[in-house]
Order: structure tokens, then sequence, then C-alpha cells
């Protein structure tokens, strides 16, 4: 007679462990354990075969509580949300624009397309145009060549193609409101399909040139930034470092800086998003003429005090860097953002000169080309 005897053993350790590293950093440790003891017995009191077998056995570590340093202070009023499982990756884009897709809404009501065209690249722009341009020519040249090219006075009658393109060119020369008068309409049809090209054209070129304006009128800060932030050796400590430079011949003044760290943590057994403002050692220059190294000392009241190389290669986290700046060209304020995940973070690591003087000591260089350059260090 074979007896199958189970019993299923469950419970739960959970210890808080405190280990100082320097003065305050807090390690939490969850343990979930899950045992089922298997027992087979033959007979009324032999037992042959005795078995565990180990279902679920997982850690779950609540790093963050053993990273952030208590002395820090979260901040309320960053415009981000706090419930972490409703992000997804960063925060900010390298660019600056907010990483948000917006959906629930119809594709053209959520795009401006005045600010669509005023933000897009220079040659995508170009590229749009001379489309645009094409083929609403082409649309009236096929309107025309439906309605007869025989209504088209001065179109010389021969092949096909040849009539086609008489009538794209007479297009042309309508919606650009030229008018050689080699060719004219006739006829009611005719005349009206002209009438709206001509309307259509004038139009067009109306917002063409609006756009072509505010592409050239539209201030803008000319910031280039390094691309990865560093912590590097500061005075007796270390400093969270990155860098930043203007690109082009303005003139910045009054530019001022803000840094937020922004990381995911579990408060409550729930993950939230916790943003902690950076203390600068400058965060206001008068002129912004060369580059600017913005640096965080990392003190014993800084969020990322105690943390390791370790910390930034396997925690989720996210710099914020917010710019504002006076352009006197524009005589306006302009503003520039980006942003560091921890994995864009190289640990021990100094940057480079990128300025220096020209052969006659009359002018300060500025090697743009050596925003990105650094060398690594030990950090002690």
């Amino acid at each position: 007679m074979l007896q199958l005897c189970f019993f299923s053993v469950n419970f739960i350790i959970c210890s808080k462990i405190f280990v100082a590293f320097g003065r305050n950093c807090s390690f939490f440790t969850c343990i979930e354990v899950s045992i089922s003891i298997e027992i087979t017995r033959k007979g009324p009191s032999i037992f042959n075969t005795f078995g565990f077998q180990i279902n679920r056995f997982h850690f779950q570590y609540m790093a963050f509580l053993k990273i952030i340093n208590s002395k820090a202070k979260a901040q309320e009023n960053t415009g981000f949300g706090t419930n972490s499982n409703s992000y997804g990756g960063r925060f900010i884009t390298k660019s600056g624009n907010a990483n948000v897709k917006k959906t629930g809404i119809g594709f053209l009501d959520s795009i401006s397309w005045y600010h669509t065209m005023l933000n897009i690249p220079r040659w995508k722009f170009m590229v749009i145009v001379v489309l645009f341009y094409f083929v609403v020519n082409f649309f009236f040249a096929s309107l025309y060549y439906l309605n007869g090219v025989e209504n088209l006075k001065g179109v010389e009658m021969s092949t096909s193609m040849s009539m086609f393109g008489q009538a794209f060119f007479f297009s042309i020369q309508t919606f650009t409101t030229v008018g050689y008068g080699h060719i004219s309409p006739s006829g009611f049809s005719t005349s009206l399909i002209a009438a709206v090209e001509a309307l259509f054209g004038l139009l067009s070129f109306a917002i063409a040139t609006g756009l072509f304006y505010g592409r050239f009128s539209k201030p803008k800060a000319h910031i280039l930034f390094s691309k990865n932030a560093i912590i590097a050796p500061y005075k007796d400590k270390t400093a969270l470092m990155l860098r930043m430079t203007p690109y082009k011949n303005t003139n910045l003044t009054d530019a001022e800086a803000k840094m937020t760290l922004g990381m995911k943590v579990e408060e409550q057994g729930k993950p939230v998003n916790k943003f902690y403002s950076l203390e600068l050692e400058l965060e206001k220059v008068n002129a912004l003429t060369m580059s600017w190294t913005l640096v965080h000392p990392i003190t014993e009241s800084s969020p990322l005090y105690n943390f390791t190389e370790d910390d930034f290669r396997n925690l989720e986290g996210e710099f914020l860097v917010f710019m504002r700046m006076f352009d006197d060209m524009y005589s306006t304020t302009v503003a520039k953002r980006t942003s560091y995940i921890f994995s864009e973070v190289v640990f021990g690591a100094k940057f480079m000169p990128m300025f220096s003087r020209n052969e006659d000591d009359s002018k300060s260089l500025l090697h743009i080309d050596k925003l990105n350059d650094f060398e690594r260090v030990n950090l002690k």
C-alpha cells in the first residue's frame, strides 16, 4: 500500500540589516522562501523516501534604501509623476524634449503643425516645401489635362506627354502668379480651376514666408552639452560634473543652471519616482563665453553620497539639467534642457581643457571638438 503525505511549509524571513557606510546607509532585504516537503511512505511505519523540493526562493532587494542618503530631501514640484509604474524610459530625451507620447486623441489634433515646421531639421523643411510645390502643381496639371488641354489656348497639340508637360508648366505659372501669357485658360471650367489655383498659390506662399521667417527669427539657446557626465575628483571629495559650451556667434549673459536627480525607488512596497535637487558649486554666471562645467559636490548631504561605480551601473536614475540665459541679439530669455541616465555617467574621470590662447596671444581659442574629451583617473 502506497500512502503519500504532503506538507507545505511557507515562511517569510524579513530582516533589516543596517550597515554603516560613512554616517548613514541602510540595507533592507526581504527573503521569501517556500519549501515543499514530500514524504513517500510504504507500509505502516517504514519511510523509504524523504525528499525536499524547494519551489520558490527569491530575494527582493530594495537597493535604493541602501543608496539614497537620508539627509537628502525629495522635491515635489518637478512636474513629473510619482507613480513609477506609469513611466517608461527616461524622463527627458537628450535633445531636451519630454519623453512622452500622447494617445487617446486624433493624430491631426495632437500635432501643432506650426511648431512642427519650426522645429524640424532644415533639410526636412526644405524637402517638405519642394515636395509640396511639385505635388500641388502635379495635381492641378492633372485637372487641366482631364478637363481638356484644348481649353488651354497656346498649347501645342502633340503627344500626351508633351501636352501634360505644357499643362504642368502652366500650373506652375498660375500657382506662382508669374503668368507669362503664352498659355491662357479658355472656358468656364478651366478658368475656375486657374482661379482656385491662383488663390491657393497666394495662401501657400504666405504660409511658407511666415514659416521661413519664424525659423530664422525663433530664439534658440545655441548650447552643446557633453555626451557624458562624470564623477571626478573635487578638492578632497568627489563631484558630479558635466560640461556645456556655446557654439554660435551669440552673446549669452545671466546664465542659470539647475540639476535634479530622478530615481525609481520602492516605498511601502510600491515603486515610486523620487526627485532630489542637486546643489551646484555655481548656479549662475554673468556671461557664458567659454565652456561651463556644472559641478555638484558629493558631500554628506548629497543624495549621491556613498554611491559606488556598481550603483551607477546597476540602478536606474537620471540627471535632469535645466538652463536659462539671456540672448542679447533677440533680447529675450532662452532655455535649454538635457538629461543623463546613469549608464551615461563615467565613474572616475576628469574633463580635458577645451580652450587655449592663439599663437600671438591676442585671442582665446574655444575648441568645440574637445567638449566630450576626458581622461580616466583613480578616485581615492
